[in-house]
């Protein structure tokens, strides 16, 4: 592949010869006589390598290496020295140098010397795409957004408590985003780049908690065939994140105040005992001391658990935030569904940060992505809004006349947008169940079938 390098030296005839070496192996080469000539060269986003003598008047070698570590640590630098010089250049390798070349040189040898280090340029690359690829992967491609006084306070508690390995307690109401707050701790700590495992134990059945939590022996139960690791093995290192801690029973409760007072469990099965370093993070939408006090919850487990507590703001605390997120919101999805949505109205902003939002982040995030679909234009106005949020701001539409609604559209298109409405809230009913809506509209599947196709309406999770 081609690759750019930037060859930097004082003296014309080197500068000849290294250029037509580079150019004959098929590289771009960018010449400079000196370090000063050189600097703006270093900020071409095509650079891949520098070559550098050390022995140079005005900005030496050494100097003009550490400006490249400084502004472009992301290529590496090959210094080139005179045989009497080399302890110049073992120098130059403690300082960042990827590596040295002395004078005189055979073609090869400089070849070689380039290539290594366009070797070293692509791992460099592939580390920082794989780096942000995990860390997007373990946000689910997202992050905190806000910029209210809550939010700021929110992320002051995460960086406080993320370099260590103290067990958390998120608590929050439902949809305020409390695994996102517990994967931005993990990220932000020193566990980053080992296991973010997580498990919802009001999802999973009581019997079959406990083996999906430690795992479990051959022969341990009928269908065990085979040794399974549980979550707690597979976060080795890592983080475990309960959810909805609050629904895991008493007996279970037990095991895991042994795993989190002795570093240590058994799996399913086993009396084996296995050794275990994970940070625990947990997170509820109930009050687990009322738990505790009506005998559901454990006490010490409790206090085990509550290290340390971060209390997600619900929504209506953050008021200042919705316009950010709704934006957020409206693009996400505006890409995925390719419609070209781009702006929500003031009007509609303003219904939007006087709703009360019960559901949270999950129920706006809901609502952008079902006014979306009702949206005709390039602009969301309060109209597409949800009627439950209209409802609950007191901003749904008064009743007018029939010719008042039609308005300066033509009657085709009136009806064309009250049929899609009605589908949409049908479906929004039903939590898209199609069945389901067709028959609170009082036509058969088929029909609503052939409308949803006819009026192109995306039938989605949003519904669910």
């Amino acid at each position: 592949m081609k690759r750019t390098v930037l060859v930097v030296d004082d003296e014309q005839n080197m500068l000849t010869v290294m250029r037509m070496i580079l150019e004959d192996a098929g590289h771009t080469v960018i010449t400079a006589s000196s370090g000063e000539e050189a600097l703006p060269h270093i900020q071409n986003p095509n650079l891949d390598v520098v070559l550098s003598d050390i022995k140079m008047p005005g900005m030496g070698g050494d100097a003009f290496l550490t400006r490249c570590r400084a502004e472009r640590s992301d290529v590496p630098v090959v210094v080139v020295t005179a045989h009497g010089t080399i302890k110049s250049a073992v120098r130059s390798i403690s300082t960042g140098a990827a590596d040295y070349l002395t004078k005189p040189f055979e073609p090869e040898e400089l070849e070689i010397s380039v290539q290594n280090a366009i070797n070293l340029r692509d791992i460099l690359r592939e580390n920082t795409r794989l780096k942000a690829a995990v860390s997007q992967a373990l946000t689910g491609g997202k992050q905190l957004l806000g910029e209210s006084p809550v939010t700021q306070h929110l992320l002051d508690e995460i960086a406080r408590v993320a370099p260590y390995k103290t067990n958390v307690l998120i608590i929050g109401e439902s949809g305020t985003g409390k695994e996102l707050v517990a994967r931005t701790v993990h990220v932000s700590g020193p566990r980053r780049d080992r296991p973010w495992v997580a498990i919802n134990c009001s999802a999973i059945p009581h019997d079959l908690m406990e083996s999906e939590l430690f795992g479990y022996v051959k022969g341990a139960f009928t269908g065990a065939v085979q040794n399974r690791l549980g979550r707690l093995e597979q976060a080795q290192g890592g983080t475990l994140f309960l959810d909805e801690i609050g629904d895991l029973d008493l007996a279970l409760q037990t095991k895991l105040l042994r795993v989190l007072q002795e570093r240590e469990f058994s799996p399913v099965g086993s009396d084996q005992v296995r050794k275990v370093n994970v940070r625990i993070m947990a997170a509820t939408n109930r009050d687990l001391k009322e738990m505790v006090t009506q005998g559901k919850f454990r006490e010490d487990l409790f206090y085990r658990l509550d290290v340390y507590t971060i209390q997600v703001p619900s929504l209506r605390d953050r008021r200042d935030d919705i316009p950010l997120l709704a934006k957020t919101f409206l693009q996400e999805l505006s890409a995925d569904t390719d419609k070209h949505v781009s702006v929500i109205s003031d009007e509609a902003m303003a219904v939007l940060t006087g709703y009360n939002w019960p559901g949270n982040i999950r129920e706006l995030h809901n609502a952008i992505e079902r006014s979306l679909l009702s949206c005709k234009g390039d602009t969301i106005d309060a109209r597409d809004l949800p009627y439950t949020i209209l409802r609950g701001t007191g901003s749904a539409p008064q009743a007018e006349s029939l010719i008042d609604q039609i308005g300066s559209t033509d009657l085709d298109s009136w009806l064309e947008n009250v049929e899609r409405r009605a589908i949409l809230q049908a479906l929004e009913h039903s939590s898209g169940v199609q069945a389901a809506a067709a028959r609170r509209l009082g036509i058969s599947e088929r029909s609503l079938w052939h409308r949803i196709k006819k009026l192109k309406i995306q039938v989605n999770k949003s519904f669910a």
